[in-house]
């Protein structure tokens, strides 16, 4: 069975590599070129040109250009959407651990009432 490749599955595909969140981290500090991106990560430039296709792709971050270089930039819609997505699932998570909670406890005073 496919599986679809919607926009929030790209975005929380590429926040699961650590690499990834780094250049993100690193970008919210401002643009940077491939090289200033590579230069604190122990790996090739090529390497991190692949994990900035990947973040590209899912629309987090964008290059411009600026006369001979390309400056990658943040992009925070997409990353807003997930934390749009997350606060809304996270009230249902909270709901129905507070509803076992309730079922906990009176599961557990009913068996303390039992002789």
């Amino acid at each position: 069975m496919p599986v679809l490749q919607d926009d929030l599955s790209q975005v929380f595909s590429a926040l699961a590599d650590p690499t990834r969140r780094a250049i993100l981290a690193r970008l919210a500090h401002g643009d940077a070129t491939v090289n200033e991106l590579a230069e604190p990560l122990p790996m090739s430039q090529q390497a991190v040109s692949k994990h900035l296709k990947v973040l590209e792709q899912a629309q987090l971050i964008s290059r411009t250009r600026t006369a001979q270089s390309r400056p990658c930039v943040l992009e925070t819609g997409r990353l807003d959407e997930a934390v749009e997505w997350v606060a809304r699932h996270r009230q249902v998570w909270a709901d129905r651990h507070d509803r076992l909670e309730q079922h906990l406890s009176k599961l557990r005073s009913a068996s303390e009432g039992t002789p």
